[in-house]
């Protein structure tokens, strides 16, 4: 008992500070939720869940959730299936393999913003390589149905690796004798992965998923530093949304709603999928 008392005592002070910088920030934006507060005009009043009615009522941000969910759905779909091809590839015996390993990395270790202006030259309408390419001329940015997929494309470019690596350690962790047993048995190639492999990698996908998700959900930079919002706000993202109303129009209490909202969001998506865990580990 002494001994776990000692250990309260040794982990005490990583608490108060996580409960510094995290829950008292949480906790101070859901009270600035509740007020009417324009920094611009002086303005701060309480009014209780008004600014969540009005959010129910928002065009604007049903519009930016459903670009949300679209982003994160596409996003992650495509990089759970580019990295399991990547990481089945580097799985193999080949001269090289060292460096395409390095190699693949390159584009998540490059920071977002990096990555964003870099894609927005690629992008670009006048001069832009994947024009050059295709030998067309569509404006990627500024067609709003065009914009929000190259952001997509984006944020496959950088996080697939991140997802290849992952789903390489789970593949690594399966014991070769699996599959000569089953190769015995008279399995291929395809009754292999289908039977084999991907049952096995289950929870490293799962994993991955969940990561992803989550990251994709909240995404910002990319999207801002891409497109802006724009064109007409059809890429807008619930947290650029945010931050534009909380930094451009000052309007502190609304935009403290949506920023809760985001966070709830992101808390169930968490809660279904530590769920799913649960009872894919039969602990419920």
């Amino acid at each position: 008992m002494r001994r776990v008392e000692t250990g309260t005592w040794f982990v005490m002070p990583a608490v108060l500070l996580l409960a510094a910088v995290t829950i008292y920030p949480i906790i101070h934006v859901i009270y600035l939720s509740l007020h009417r507060k324009l920094l611009i005009f002086g303005i701060s009043e309480f009014t209780g869940l008004q600014n969540y009615r009005f959010l129910l009522q928002d065009e604007r941000f049903w519009r930016a959730l459903g670009n949300t969910a679209y982003f994160t759905g596409l996003s992650v779909v495509m990089e759970i299936v580019l990295g399991l091809a990547l990481a089945l590839l580097m799985n193999r015996a080949f001269r090289g393999k060292g460096l395409m390993r390095a190699l693949v990395l390159v584009p998540w270790a490059i920071p977002t913003v990096v990555s964003a202006k870099m894609w927005e030259w690629i992008y670009n309408g006048d001069f832009g390589i994947l024009n050059y390419l295709l030998g067309t001329k569509v404006n990627w940015l500024g067609d709003p149905f065009w914009a929000l997929h190259a952001a997509i494309m984006m944020d496959v470019w950088k996080t697939t690796p991140f997802a290849a690596i992952l789903i390489l350690a789970g593949l690594q962790l399966i014991p070769v004798d699996l599959y000569s047993a089953a190769s015995i048995d008279g399995a291929g190639p395809v009754r292999l992965f289908r039977h084999v492999t991907l049952p096995l990698l289950k929870p490293v996908i799962l994993i991955v998923l969940i990561f992803r998700s989550l990251d994709a959900f909240r995404v910002f930079d990319a999207v801002y530093v891409l497109t802006g919002g724009g064109p007409a706000n059809t890429t807008e993202t619930l947290s650029v949304y945010a931050y534009k109303v909380l930094f451009q129009t000052l309007q502190i209490g609304y935009g403290s709603a949506l920023a809760i909202t985001v966070f709830v969001c992101v808390g169930l998506i968490a809660t279904g999928y530590i769920l799913l865990m649960g009872r894919k580990a039969g602990l419920r």
